[in-house]
């Protein structure tokens, strides 16, 4: 890998492969605004990037730096290894990352007008106009200005006017929004996973009592609600929550399941100065959680080679008379 400390090039392209890039990529005159950057594979850059353009061939590539693309971002179909963008990631136009065999990993928010994403981590929340995701994790929120597409996700929560759904799907947390209702193909199955016990699964071992998945019926567990903000603006939405319905929530422990370690560990990532990981019964240690090993995971609960039960419905008198007597 040969190192560039700077990057001086006139042309309108800046093409880089089997490249560690010390300093940032940013214009610095009027000419330079026009700038497309083409990565082929193998490349590393410590600072920040802009370009009109920013076009990835292939992995692997690394960027430590906040990313912008004046028009697009695109990481090629056919990308091989992995992209890992460190810091947020923003372009005025469209994000587009259907990868076909590659991963991509955004370890901070990603912002656009139109988001294509397939095989992606986002560690932070997705905004965007439109946004189409498909066998992909997003640890916190996908608002939608118009319009979500939703096919095998892990999500925190969503809101948008617009929601149309496929596949397998899970929500990180008890609630999401939209203004329609949601729009589900045949076979489409929701879970919302706030009371699964990933920090067990994480550390492979066995999960706690009363924890698991829960099945949403995005018709039945539909409510209208009402949001109101500070200038007494209304705004009417249609909730999915399993809040109101799950009483065994109050026979759990959430602190002890250790889920909200693995989201703090991947958003706060490229903040984080040490990896840290979860403790062991036996005094070991889990696999360290980095952003990279917290990707992996969630991937493997999308392809279910880490199964996550559904949670027992069924609760005794004695454990409803020791808890509130």
């Amino acid at each position: 890998m040969q190192e560039l400390n700077e990057i001086r090039i006139g042309e309108s392209i800046v093409g880089l492969k089997d490249n560690l890039v010390k300093s940032s990529i940013l214009p610095k005159g009027a000419a330079e605004l026009e700038r497309d950057v083409n990565l082929q594979g193998n490349v590393v850059i410590e600072g920040a990037v802009y370009a009109r353009n920013l076009i990835i061939d292939t992995g692997p590539a690394r960027f430590n730096g906040a990313v912008y693309a004046h028009n697009e971002l695109h990481v090629k179909n056919d990308s091989k290894d992995t992209v890992f963008f460190k810091k947020a990631v923003a372009t005025s136009d469209s994000i587009v990352s259907i990868l076909t065999s590659g991963t991509c990993i955004y370890g901070a928010d990603i912002n656009g007008g139109t988001i294509k994403l397939k095989n992606c981590f986002v560690a932070g929340s997705i905004f965007g106009n439109e946004i189409q995701l498909e066998n992909t994790v997003v640890l916190g929120g996908c608002f939608a200005a118009r319009k979500l597409t939703l096919q095998n996700v892990v999500a925190g929560t969503f809101n948008a006017p617009e929601v149309m759904a496929g596949g397998v799907n899970y929500l990180l947390y008890p609630t999401a929004f939209s203004v329609e209702p949601i729009s589900c193909l045949p076979g489409t199955e929701f879970y919302n996973i706030t009371l699964a016990d990933l920090g067990s699964l994480y550390k492979n071992v066995p999960v706690k009592p009363n924890t698991g998945k829960i099945r949403l019926d995005m018709h039945a567990d539909s409510q209208r609600t009402v949001l109101v903000d500070e200038s007494d603006t209304r705004m009417l939405l249609h909730s999915y929550s399993v809040a109101g319905r799950v009483l065994v929530s109050d026979l759990v422990d959430i602190d002890s399941l250790e889920n909200h370690f693995l989201i703090i560990s991947a958003s706060l990532g490229s903040q984080i100065l040490k990896t840290y990981a979860l403790r062991m019964e036996d005094g070991g240690e889990s696999a360290g959680l980095t952003v990279e090993n917290i990707a992996g995971f969630f991937f493997k609960i999308l392809n279910g080679t880490v199964a996550i039960g559904e949670i027992n419905g069924s609760i005794s008198f004695d454990d409803l008379k020791q808890k509130y007597l």
